[in-house]
């Protein structure tokens, strides 16, 4: 007997619920995914071997090639803390809604007495207009201030962590008087350990620490 031939039809298939399935996740990795916090500044740090990643919720110093200096607080940091201490221990007499203000800043770079000033104005002065931490006169070392608030937002955790989380970023042709004073705030408030932020770069071949990697896989 003759096969029967069926018939073809075309098919429907309903793509709504896939459509609203791919909306969903496309919805929620833009929400949950956490973007990279803006640089202060554009620097461009000196190189190294090293390939251990810097922690999101780092205190990171950043020293520009024209001798400025500027505080970064990152998530994770006791940010809200700090910046009370800040306030109170250097007589800033900030309000309450001058304080919420300022917790909003992405980056800190003005001397301390023009603080409340800045915050009244409402203005929003980029970096590059921004006269940075005062940190070259010895005696008015503004940095120190800043990270003894640091250190007393920290008092009675593990210090470990807290080095951890302290970085410095300087450009490449920085002057090294600057980071001196950047070490002086660090030892005048007893924090001897913090992490220099550096581009990466292969490992020689050839060198000690390549042949300890190299015969590591083997």
């Amino acid at each position: 007997m003759p096969k029967v031939k069926i018939p073809r039809k075309s098919t429907n298939i309903d793509m709504t619920a896939m459509c609203d399935v791919a909306f969903l996740l496309l919805s929620f990795f833009i929400l949950a995914t956490k973007t990279k916090p803006p640089e202060v500044l554009a620097v461009n740090p000196p190189t190294s071997v090293s390939s251990k990643a810097a922690p999101d919720n780092a205190i990171l110093i950043t020293m520009t090639k024209n001798g400025k200096v500027f505080l970064m607080l990152g998530d994770g940091t006791r940010k809200a803390e700090i910046l009370e201490n800040v306030n109170r221990d250097n007589n800033l007499q900030l309000s309450s809604a001058e304080m919420a203000k300022w917790k909003k800043a992405p980056f800190y770079g003005l001397p301390l007495n023009k603080v409340k000033a800045y915050i009244s104005s409402g203005e929003n002065i980029p970096a590059v207009s921004m006269e940075g931490i005062p940190v070259t006169d010895t005696a008015h070392n503004e940095l120190v201030a800043w990270l003894k608030g640091v250190v007393t937002a920290y008092a009675g955790t593990d210090q470990r962590k807290l080095q951890e989380m302290l970085l410095i970023k300087g450009d490449n042709e920085a002057l090294y008087p600057i980071f001196k004073s950047v070490k002086l705030a660090f030892k005048k408030n007893e924090i001897f350990k913090f992490r220099i932020v550096t581009n990466n770069e292969p490992v020689p071949v050839g060198s000690e620490l390549f042949l300890t990697g190299h015969n590591s896989k083997k």
